[in-house]
């Protein structure tokens, strides 16, 4: 399997946000129907044409991708499928060599993503509300 990492193009909306919410089906279960219906018109309108967006692809096909706003990491998607195969890794190396040091803020219940950035070399900054959810949140902290 050979994962290729490229610029976003507007023709990848589809397979992005199929990314996000199969994976946010699974990392973020705690989350109600209206934040996240909410989310998903928040991503082409607003998120993406903001952010630095990278998809990876794996034979032609987008199977996740990370956008960075600066040295924030956004989000970082993978299709559930595709978990534990480094293709989050990839995103995150690619976002590495951009920027020296990253951040990134993560739902404290989303043990998925907690461990990933745990694992990639991200340590703890601060814990704080997200006010939308009433979920805390833990912004995290990466430097090369």
């Amino acid at each position: 399997m050979t994962t290729l990492i490229r610029q976003y193009h507007n023709n990848d909306l589809t397979s992005v946000l199929g990314s996000w919410e199969n994976a946010s089906k699974v990392a973020h279960p705690f989350l109600s129907t209206d934040f996240m219906q909410q989310e998903r018109e928040n991503i082409p309108n607003i998120y993406l044409p903001n952010a630095d967006t990278w998809v990876a692809e794996v034979d032609k096909t987008v199977v996740g991708f990370i956008a960075l706003i600066g040295n924030e990491v956004g989000a970082i998607f993978v299709q559930p499928e595709f978990h534990g195969k480094r293709i989050g890794k990839a995103l995150m190396d690619k976002a590495k060599t951009l920027h020296s040091t990253l951040e990134v803020k993560v739902f404290k219940k989303n043990k998925i993503g907690r461990k990933f950035y745990q694992q990639y070399g991200f340590n703890f900054m601060q814990e704080s509300l997200h006010e939308a959810t009433g979920n805390q949140l833990l912004r995290l902290a990466y430097k090369s």
